[in-house]
């Protein structure tokens, strides 16, 4: 795609002073550069220089090129154009789906994402069209036999605020659990020890949890809240002190929550809502 005439306004950001060195002379890839910028994540950027929508110096960026923390790099008015197209998602999903690919006969959370199943309710002026759905993924995971709230979005910048290395976003889960052979109030017999090692001290494929916030809500049900997101994680810090999990729901993500979304139905992100 051409570029448009020179005199188009762009928007520029020089890289930070402290960007961390990828080789010794200081280089790094220029994706790379822009996720670290928060312009895009890399995959837009990729499109973006595949697109001629980058320039380096004054000079239309090729794949792969690699920059300094001296580069001046520039992006087009349609990249900004671009993302904001973009539509992020917030879906309650039921049991028996899987939040990324298809596995094991299971379906996408994604194919839940059609006009029958749009809440009726959602304060978005948004309309559904088909093109929402190229590139839509998830960003986090919620396992297959968990419900509530889950992130679909177009928008690397969203994905990366959410499961980028560095992304400390809460997130918040209402956990009902059985503890051993107790058959009622689990909240009694469970040890205060147990609930402390919960809060902090567990690991988890050899390394420390963060502290995580972790309160009972009923005799049968604790609320946890992570800023992190390993494997099955609740799940597998319940089974270290003793508890089973026997249902899993997550309400809130930063500050958007679920709210009174209905099970398998979706909504938009509004243009105010952030995470």
């Amino acid at each position: 795609m051409p570029l448009p005439p020179p005199d188009r306004p762009r928007f520029t950001r020089a890289a930070p002073p402290a960007a961390a060195a990828a080789s010794p002379d200081g280089s790094e890839r220029l994706n790379k550069r822009m996720a670290a910028l928060g312009l895009c994540s890399r995959r837009e950027a990729d499109l973006w220089i595949e697109q001629g929508w980058v320039k380096v110096n004054g000079q239309v960026a090729e794949m792969g090129v690699k920059v300094t923390a001296a580069d001046k790099v520039e992006v087009d008015r349609q990249a900004s154009q671009h993302q904001e197209r973009q539509v992020t998602i917030l879906l309650h999903k039921p049991m028996g789906f899987v939040s990324g690919q298809a596995e094991d006969g299971h379906e996408p959370a994604v194919v839940l994402v059609n006009p029958r199943t749009h809440w009726r309710e959602d304060p978005s002026k948004n309309r559904f069209s088909p093109p929402q759905l190229r590139g839509l993924a998830p960003a986090g995971r919620l396992d297959i036999d968990s419900v509530g709230l889950l992130v679909l979005t177009q928008d690397g910048r969203v994905a990366r605020q959410l499961i980028g290395e560095d992304s400390g976003v809460e997130k918040e889960y209402l956990v009902r659990v059985a503890y051993g052979p107790v058959a009622e109030n689990s909240q009694a017999a469970f040890p205060r020890e147990k609930l402390a090692l919960l809060r902090h001290g567990l690991s988890l494929d050899g390394q420390a949890l963060k502290p995580a916030q972790v309160e009972w809500q009923n005799t049968e049900q604790l609320r946890f809240v992570l800023t992190e997101g390993k494997k099955r994680q609740i799940r597998r810090m319940c089974e270290q002190v003793g508890l089973k999990v026997v249902g899993l729901k997550r309400i809130r993500i930063g500050r958007v929550v679920l709210g009174h979304l209905p099970v398998g139905q979706w909504r938009y992100l509004g243009a105010g809502e952030r995470f």
